[in-house]
């Protein structure tokens, strides 16, 4: 069980880099951390002037208590915008863990099961080497179709950058897309991972069929509302009136900031936008096993089984990798468990991790 504790916000801070002035803002970091948290910030800002990284959000959860956070450089660079630790980012394909959660709860409640064949949900039957893919196959990216590249092509169009563009607007475009998939089949279910961001666009597909509502909203209503995470979103709309957001950029060949937007239309695989504060509390619902604030949104068990590793994920970045239901898996990182996911819309990019144990 978890409830989460803010520390007293700071004032504002200038902090000096080669290229330039970026502002800090944060909070009050406690004595026992200062020391690391003075590398991590050199380090992350030595890191933002060499990439050009025009701002970022960090904060630090221990025992479910926020003890850092902090904007570095700018959320809107035309008008010297500072990043806080309420800046609303993109945050990718972090949203798989929320659509496992959204999946998982309906495991929980007895309306679909892990085994049950994609095809009793989805108007598209999919097999791979003959053997049916489950539901389990998709939450682990091992259903034997290897990445079909329609996020990558669908998120270029929508920024207006060069290449192929894929006009998907909904789940069923997609499902329409993945039509001669077969075609691509490398290994049976079950056996190897390939990630597939189509595969969470199917299971949003099936979150919405069997609960009888939106995607989104069921998401918002298991999850979001249940956390207090009021500033995330799915929907331009809600963004829109935001005051705190971060402006989307891309760099061109002369390395200038050009202002560009975030694609909307991805949900399931990719489409939630959030702040450092929200996910504080949403990664300490997850080292409470599900609780927070007395406030149960999955079942304990349900939340061991999306850390277990189901599938060996090859070259994975902290070594032995592999991935459970919308997280990956390190075993032994620095001899710890590590439980992570990251993502990008290009426009945005974003991380989450955590340490069960140590409850970090």
């Amino acid at each position: 069980m978890c409830s989460v504790k803010a520390l007293t916000k700071g004032n504002p801070t200038t902090v000096g880099l080669p290229r330039g002035t970026l502002l800090a803002w944060g909070n009050q970091t406690p004595w026992w951390l200062r020391s690391d948290v003075a590398r991590l910030e050199s380090f992350v800002l030595s890191k933002m002037s060499s990439t050009r990284i025009p701002g970022l959000s960090i904060a630090i959860v221990k025992d479910c208590r926020v003890v850092y956070s902090r904007g570095l450089g700018f959320r809107d660079v035309e008008r010297g915008l500072a990043a806080t630790p309420r800046t609303v980012y993109g945050i990718g394909s972090v949203t798989k863990s929320f659509t496992a959660i959204a999946v998982l709860k309906l495991v929980e409640e007895g309306r679909i099961s892990l085994d049950d064949e994609v095809s009793k949900y989805v108007p598209l039957k999919l097999e791979a080497k003959g053997k049916p893919i489950r539901v389990h196959h998709l939450l682990t990216h091992s259903s034997g179709i290897p990445a079909l590249a329609y996020a990558e092509a669908f998120i270029r169009g929508q920024l207006g950058l060069d290449g192929p563009w894929l006009p998907v607007a909904t789940a069923e475009d997609v499902i329409s897309f993945m039509s001669d998939y077969a075609d691509w089949v490398h290994a049976e279910p079950g056996t190897r991972f390939f990630y597939l961001n189509e595969g969470y666009v199917l299971l949003g597909y099936i979150v919405s069929k069997v609960s009888g509502v939106r995607y989104e909203d069921f998401v918002r209503k298991h999850v979001l509302k249940p956390l207090g995470m009021s500033r995330t979103y799915f929907e331009e709309s809600e963004l829109s009136v935001d005051p705190d957001v971060a402006t989307p950029y891309v760099v061109d060949r002369e390395g200038r900031y050009i202002r560009s937007r975030f694609p909307y239309g991805i949900t399931a695989d990719g489409g939630l936008l959030s702040n450092c504060e929200d996910m504080a509390r949403y990664v300490s619902m997850l080292i409470g096993r599900g609780e927070l604030d007395g406030v149960r949104v999955l079942g304990r068990g349900y939340v061991e089984m999306m850390e277990r590793k189901y599938v060996s994920v090859p070259s994975g970045m902290f070594g032995d990798e592999g991935y459970g239901y919308g997280l990956r898996v390190t075993e032994r990182f620095l001899g710890r468990k590590l439980v992570r996911h990251s993502g990008s819309v290009l426009v945005y990019t974003a991380f989450m991790g955590y340490l069960p144990e140590d409850r970090v």
